[in-house]
Parts: structure tokens; sequence; C-alpha cells
């Protein structure tokens, strides 16, 4: 039994093998970051944002070939921007990045992590071109439909400038997968199931969770430190884990159910530290109380 649709699933059915993930730091900075919406980013992000495990540099090429030219001539990737917000600059920048990611025939996909808020009609158009080469997804970090969570967390944008890039997106034919946080301040199982009926009404390809991490030098860890924040409990995520997936349509691909701690960086929650021991809980009480992706709607 199929517990969910997951990524690597879809892309066997697809390429019939697994396609590997080559994540690059493509030298982005934030609007959240630079005064344009606001400073210090997110609360729970680390100086390198989301790519805090990536061996960056300026040359996106030469990040790509360190894994390709390792790589077994049948292997497949995927090229992801991920550190900060990866289509926060003019066209022709972008153009000049995502072309130096694509020097590989091995790359058949190519995924854009960013902002809601830095996505209008000329990145849409420009991210639509490359559909002719590969697939081609956006990953927009909404974490919460809640835009008090929002405020809270320093998100920078309201819910609706979300829907309105998705709405755009979608319009030039670019798929969506949409990021969420589990265990936020403040945020209890009606925000979760808040978020995912949100989420119903919208047209996305995929779905991300990720759980929290109180990372050293955020200022989420100052709140944990000072009493300010606790993190949800192990049975508390994957419960709440399990309420996303049992009430997400079936056709939506599930990319993740949790993430990677940042090595070294990681003070709370402990049992966030072990991905594979988490997912395989998660997946062990699906069996056990026979649910499934979708079970619930």
């Amino acid at each position: 039994m199929e517990l969910y649709n997951n990524l690597s699933t879809y892309f066997r059915k697809r390429y019939g093998k697994r396609i590997k993930k080559i994540c690059i730091d493509g030298g982005f900075s934030c609007p959240n970051r630079d005064g344009k919406c606001g400073t210090g980013g997110c609360i729970y992000c680390g100086e390198r944002g989301a790519g805090e495990h990536i061996v960056g540099g300026a040359d996106i090429a030469e990040q790509v070939k360190r894994v390709t030219d390792k790589a077994d001539r049948s292997e497949l990737f995927t090229a992801y921007f991920q550190s900060f917000t990866n289509t926060y600059a003019d066209t022709e920048v972008l153009r000049s990045k995502y072309d130096a990611a694509l020097c590989d025939e091995r790359i058949v996909a190519l995924a854009i992590g960013t902002r809601p808020d830095c996505i209008d009609e000329y990145t849409a158009r420009l991210i639509a071109e490359y559909k002719k080469r590969c697939d081609v997804w956006v990953e927009l970090g909404l974490q919460t439909a809640n835009d008090e969570t929002a405020e809270i967390i320093n998100r920078g944008y309201k819910t609706s400038v979300f829907d309105r890039a998705v709405e755009l997106l979608r319009r030039y034919g670019i798929p969506v997968v949409v990021h969420l946080i589990i265990g936020l301040p403040g945020e209890d199982d009606k925000d979760i199931a808040d978020t995912v009926e949100h989420l119903a009404g919208l047209d996305i390809w995929g779905i991300k969770l990720h759980g929290i991490y109180v990372m050293r030098g955020t200022r989420l860890a100052q709140m944990y430190e000072s009493g300010d924040y606790t993190p949800p409990t192990e049975d508390e995520y994957i419960r709440r884990v399990i309420y996303v997936l049992t009430h997400t349509p079936k056709e939506r691909v599930i990319h993740r159910l949790t993430g990677d701690s940042p090595e070294g960086m990681l003070i709370a929650p402990e049992w966030n530290s072990d991905k594979n021991r988490l997912i395989s809980k998660i997946q062990s009480k699906m069996r056990d109380e026979g649910l499934t992706q979708g079970c619930k709607l």
C-alpha cells in the first residue's frame, strides 16, 4: 500500500530511476534581510538561510560539477537553487544563473526556491522558458496561512501575496511546491488545519513539510532560551504531519516529511535530529492505523 505520493515515486514513474538533488547557492540575497521588506530574516533562519549545509561558491557551474563529475553517467539530477531568494534579481541575472546550473545533460529538473513577494510577470515568463529544456518547478515558502503567525516569525508578506504568486505561476504553467513548517510559535492543531484548508483551494503541485529547528544564532533560539517558545513534542509533530497528509489530495506530490538539521547547529528539539528515524515513525503510524494520503477528504 502506497502511503503517500512521494517525489521519489514520481521520478521513478517519469524517468524509471531515482533522481539526485544538487543543492545550489546562487549567491542571492533576501528582501527580508537587506531592508526592502525587513531585516534579520525569518526568526528561524541562520546566516545562510536554508543553505547551511551547502558548500557554496560564486561559480554555479562549479558547484554542479562537484557532484556530476563524481557521478556515474547513468545518473540523473535536479538542480535546486536553495539558499535565500532565488528570483531576487533582474531577469538577465536570473537567466545567467539558471543557465549556469544546467551545464550537464543529465540535469533533468530545475527547482527554484523563492519568496512569493519576489515573483512577478517577468520572472514567471522567464522561468516558463525553461520548461522546453527540463522539468521546472518553483518552491514558495508559505510556512503558514496564519498572518498573525507570519508577523511573529517575521515572514514579511501577507498570505494574499502568496496566493497571487501561485496564480501567476500557474498562469504560465509552472508547477508550485509549498513549504510548510510544523511547530511555529503559537500554532496549534487548528492552525495546521486552517493552512491545509487554505491550500485546498489553490492549484499547487507539491508540498514540502519541515519540522521546526531551533538553531544557534537565530532569534528563535533567543525565544527558546528565554522560555518564550516551546517546540512541539515528537508525537505532536507526527500527528500533525499525518493530518496534513490525510487531508491532502492524492495527486499532490509530497516532496518531504521533515528536513535535515544543520550539523552542530541544532539546539532543540532533539527528536528532530534524526530524519530517517522520524520518517519511519510517521510511516509506521500510518500503516498501523490504515491511513493514506487524502483518505480523510
